[in-house]
């Protein structure tokens, strides 16, 4: 805004200036996270299988003869056979194992940030011109 006054005689010259305001401003950010993870497993082991099969067999055959002569006569004679067979067979499971394991984990986070500002100002010049003199002036609120 500028003023002229000339006044009643045209000698007397009054200039100004004046500026007033207010800015603002503000920032507001917000940033958010969140998650999760789960997992789960089972484990399941035989460690030891076994079959065992044992098998024996036995087998034999003899013939006897026996002979006496003088006086009486005596004569034997013998035929024989001798047969075995013994087996065993027998399973096993020596050992076994399971497990099973579960895990869950959740996280989350928020960050916020806000900040404000503001400002007022106030600018003003005078130029006063009376009586042939000239001076600068600060403007009063």
């Amino acid at each position: 805004m500028s003023d002229f006054d000339a006044g009643d005689t045209g000698h007397d010259v009054d200039f100004g200036h004046y500026e007033a305001g207010q800015e603002q401003g503000s920032l507001d950010q917000m940033h958010h996270a969140a998650g999760s993870e789960a997992d789960a497993s089972s484990q399941f082991g035989v460690y030891e299988e076994g079959h065992h099969d044992t098998d024996s067999t036995d087998f034999s055959q003899g013939h006897h003869v026996e002979y006496d002569a003088p006086a009486a006569v005596h004569y034997e004679s013998d035929d024989y056979t001798n047969y075995s067979h013994d087996a065993t067979s027998d399973d096993h499971v020596f050992a076994a194992e399971s497990s099973e394991n579960a895990h869950q984990a959740n996280f989350s986070e928020l960050d916020q940030l806000e900040n404000s500002f503001g400002k007022s100002f106030v600018d003003g010049t005078e130029f006063h011109s009376a009586g042939g003199e000239a001076q600068f002036g600060v403007a009063g609120n």
